[in-house]
């Protein structure tokens, strides 16, 4: 047990915390950007286009309509 632990508890070199690298964090970016370029530059599909515009278009409010309109009675 002892021996698991000493080897658990080495660090990979002197005032470093681990982690990767700068080159290796980079070539890994750019790993990434190639494999989704390609999903970006697809697009988005036509029927979630659609489902989108209808979320933004505003639904009317019963409750807010006459709120603030003396002539309902409420102050």
């Amino acid at each position: 047990m002892k021996e698991v632990k000493s080897q658990a508890g080495k660090s990979t070199g002197p005032g470093k915390q681990g982690g990767l690298n700068a080159e290796i964090q980079s070539r890994i970016g750019h790993q990434l950007r190639a494999m989704y370029d390609d999903v970006v530059r697809q697009g988005v599909p036509e029927r979630f286009a659609e489902l989108i515009r209808k979320l933004d278009v505003p639904k009317p409010d019963p409750q807010v309509g006459n709120a603030g309109d003396p002539e309902d009675g409420r102050s």
